[in-house]
């Protein structure tokens, strides 16, 4: 163990590389100093079913608030990643004001696709890194009990005529899924093997108690069938299937036999309400203000590929981020990419030649699910805390986005 935790801190120091810049402190480098979440509900039938997500986001922020100790006053903007509610930014304005944030503090929401939570934390970042603000929360929420993502109609035929790649936009995620499947030979039994270690490491992680210090417990109203409301509090992920194995999902229907019959309920991420939060600022405010620090934004990017095929934007957002900082995958210790659907996580990582030990160590969407606007925030919050308790340095996360992109965003570990 001596040698390994050695060899480790001796390739993190290693020349010829961009490590020592990502890892060294300086006092403008932009920290997380919070980074929490909601239990991840089932949506339409779990414990977030009959909560609003104004009501979500307002929970989570007052957590915010109480456990980072600071002045509310101090916090100039909140961005929150959203892709199904277009009155977002309202809801987020009430609820923040409601959990104590003053009038002072400005709000937005944004929308990129499933990626929307981790831009919300580079905006943020961003607006801080160039003196817009000192001080912002990055969020991301979603209730896909109350709407997901599908498009009510087809677009304008003066869109459409111009370009195959604008009519492919209008494909389903599931078909994108099951063009991957195709295009690159992604089997249902790969498929299904993946889905299921996705599973188990989350089972084995929710036993282990290693979510406990990333989730907030939560107490909402949930009705029963003849409508009856009941106060509970929801403390767990609530996806999780104990015991799942390959072979059980093998025996899973297809989802969409129009399309193919490798993606199943099984094997994609499930549909899911819940939210996350990332306290943002500089080095220098969070030493003079007393703020532990967890971890270093370094920086993140974004680039685009066939939207039929858009599940496997990490294979081109990571490389081009890795480039930018001029390290390697080898140099990264945790990676976090959302399993929207096993065929383009195995595609994934298979393509990157990823380690799969570092890849999602406690499990993905498949497993806890996927709030939409809210998993690439709920990414930086596992995955620093699972570098928290492994002594691991640096995190990578990355999102398949739709309409065909792919972002990816670089962390340092400070705990």
């Amino acid at each position: 163990m001596a040698v390994e935790r050695l060899g480790s801190i001796l390739k993190h120091l290693a020349p010829g590389n961009g490590l020592s810049q990502i890892t060294s402190k300086n006092a403008d480098d932009i920290v997380i100093t919070l980074a929490v979440r909601t239990p991840l509900a089932k949506a339409k039938k779990g414990g977030f079913k009959d909560t609003t997500i104004e009501y979500m986001v307002y929970a989570l922020l007052k957590e915010v608030n109480q456990r980072s100790n600071l002045d509310p006053a101090l916090v100039e903007d909140i961005c929150l990643g959203n892709v199904s509610d277009g009155k977002a930014s309202y809801k987020l304005r009430a609820a923040s004001l409601a959990a104590g944030y003053p009038n002072t503090c400005s709000v937005y929401s944004l929308n990129r696709f499933c990626s929307s939570g981790l831009k919300a934390v580079a905006d943020i970042a961003h607006a801080i890194s160039n003196g817009s603000i000192e001080i912002g929360i990055a969020m991301g929420a979603e209730s896909m009990t109350a709407g997901g993502d599908a498009l009510e109609k087809p677009f304008d035929e003066e869109v459409t005529k111009h370009s195959q790649e604008a009519v492919d936009c209008m494909q389903p995620m599931g078909w994108t899924s099951e063009n991957v499947s195709a295009d690159f030979g992604v089997t249902r039994e790969m498929m299904d093997k993946y889905a299921a270690e996705s599973f188990q490491r989350a089972e084995r992680a929710q036993k282990a108690g290693l979510f406990d210090d990333e989730i907030v417990p939560i107490t909402t109203q949930i009705k029963d069938k003849d409508g009856n409301s009941k106060t509970v509090t929801l403390t767990q992920d609530e996806g999780i299937r104990p015991g799942t194995t390959a072979e059980g999902l093998g025996k899973i229907r297809a989802a969409f036999p129009q399309w193919g019959g490798c993606t199943t309920g099984g094997n994609a991420s499930q549909v899911t309400d819940g939210a996350a939060a990332i306290l943002l600022m500089k080095r220098s405010t969070a030493i003079k203000l007393g703020q532990p620090i967890l971890g270093k934004y370094v920086g993140s990017t974004t680039a685009g590929l066939a939207p039929r095929i858009m599940g496997i934007g990490p294979t081109v957002a990571i490389p081009k981020l890795l480039a930018q900082h001029n390290i390697t995958l080898n140099d990264v210790d945790v990676v976090e990419i959302n399993e929207a659907f096993a065929s383009m996580a195995v595609y994934c990582r298979d393509k990157l030649g990823l380690d799969w030990a570092k890849m999602n160590p406690r499990g993905g969407a498949i497993a806890l699910g996927h709030p939409l606007g809210a998993t690439g925030a709920r990414q930086i919050v596992t995955g620093l805390s699972e570098c928290r308790k492994t002594g691991k340095k640096i995190l990578l996360t990355s999102m398949c986005i739709g309409t065909g992109m792919g972002m990816a965003g670089l962390f340092v570990n400070e705990q």
